[in-house]
């Protein structure tokens, strides 16, 4: 393997290979700015010398090593780590690691259609006539003009996000109707049921509380926001980099990048108005999947304040059955107590202890084992009939 990486035309069969190859790993799809995509089998310092990261920034993306949801802004890139989605995105183009993936796949194919930048200059209409842009128009225009690097990054974050609320939205088919069987009958099923569907809920909340804080952070920082004006960095730098000559490396790195300078410088231009501290653009764009990532996390909270209402409304029922049996247990002590009374009424007479008022009265035990046998019964029967009555024992 070369250390500058080998490029591939991106097809379905190429991408097949790929995935059945044992460094998939280290597979990556690159975008330009036309949106055509080239399969890249390359190694790390490939990919550092190309887009001009440090390793560090690379282990983020590693799909082996557990990083949390991250978006870095670098002088020349921007590092996106969101749960499946692992990129780098440059000023003229996108390297999107796995694409073969399950979960990434519908990300390539966004990229592909939404990285083109639409032309501005004239609408073509269904009878062939060309019409200018008027002015009811240029806030269209002004949408198509977005720098290449937000337009990625929006790909991505609206795929994250899309991709977050369908798995709320599967946990709250799957738990609602767990919960309310749960208490309709409590059982060791439906309780270890429940109990898992909550695990998956604890774990996607985290997932979904990363991402959001991520957004949080760079919304709060205008530091953070304007390092990832790409497209400003590089209309800016590219007048001193090409006198000076420091810029022969990323030139070599990045072959298409020097053609391509004039329309970034132009784009801008015409987003920023050459205003290094605007930030404006990027912090609408982060705003609108904030909210998006926000009240998934919203549905989140509102799954686990069911789950924790159904929890205490389990209890209150398993409290009161429990109450029942101690109460139980009070009747039946109580019935214990009037039977040993009888006993020993009856044990007194049946003793062989000789008694003045026992002679000639050898009836009265017949009639006390008589009486006392029928209060132990019916005593005992008015306890099981009062039991049933309150629901402590079957009928």
């Amino acid at each position: 393997m070369a250390r500058d990486g080998s490029v591939v035309p991106a097809d379905p069969q190429a991408m097949a290979l790929v995935k059945k190859k044992t460094q998939s790993s280290r597979s990556w799809i690159l975008f330009d700015a036309s949106g055509q995509g080239s399969l890249l089998d390359v190694d790390k310092y490939a990919i550092m010398h190309r887009v001009q990261i440090h390793a560090r920034d690379l282990r983020i993306l590693d799909p082996l090593l557990s990083y949390p949801s991250t978006i870095l802004g670098r002088e020349k890139a921007i590092v996106l780590n969101l749960e499946h989605i692992k990129a780098i995105i440059t000023a003229e183009e996108v390297l999107l690691r796995d694409p073969t993936d399950d979960n990434v796949v519908p990300v390539v194919e966004e990229l592909q259609r939404r990285l083109p930048q639409v032309g501005s200059g004239h609408q073509q209409e269904g009878d062939g006539k060309e019409y200018n842009v008027g002015q009811h128009d240029m806030e269209g225009a002004e949408e198509d003009e977005s720098p290449f690097e937000f337009r990625a990054l929006e790909v991505a974050l609206e795929a994250i996000c899309s991709f977050l609320a369908a798995r709320t939205t599967e946990l709250e088919m799957a738990a609602y109707p767990a919960l309310d069987e749960l208490t309709s009958k409590i059982s060791s099923r439906n309780l270890d049921r429940v109990r898992k569907l909550k695990s998956a809920m604890t774990r996607l909340t985290a997932r979904v509380q990363k991402v959001r804080d991520e957004l949080e952070q760079l919304l709060d920082d205008d530091d953070d926001m304007a390092d990832l004006y790409l497209s400003r960095k590089l209309a800016s730098a590219s007048p001193v980099s090409g006198s000076r000559g420091g810029g022969g490396a990323w030139f070599a790195a990045s072959p298409t990048i020097g053609s391509k300078i004039s329309r970034a410088s132009r784009a801008s231009l015409a987003t920023v108005h050459l205003d290094e501290n605007d930030v404006e653009e990027l912090e609408m764009l982060l705003e609108a999947y904030f909210m998006q990532i926000d009240g998934t996390l919203n549905k989140l909270t509102t799954l686990r304040e069911y789950i924790d209402d159904t929890e205490d409304y389990i209890n209150i029922q398993l409290d009161n059955h429990r109450n029942q049996l101690i109460q139980l247990e009070l009747f039946l002590s109580s019935g214990t107590v009037c039977l040993s009374f009888f006993s020993l009424v009856t044990a007194i007479f049946g003793m062989n202890i000789p008694y003045t008022w026992n002679e000639n009265h050898g009836y009265m035990f017949k009639w006390v084992v008589i009486i006392s046998g029928t209060i132990s019964a019916v005593t005992f029967l008015l306890i099981i009939a009062y039991a049933r009555k309150k629901g402590l024992v079957g009928s």
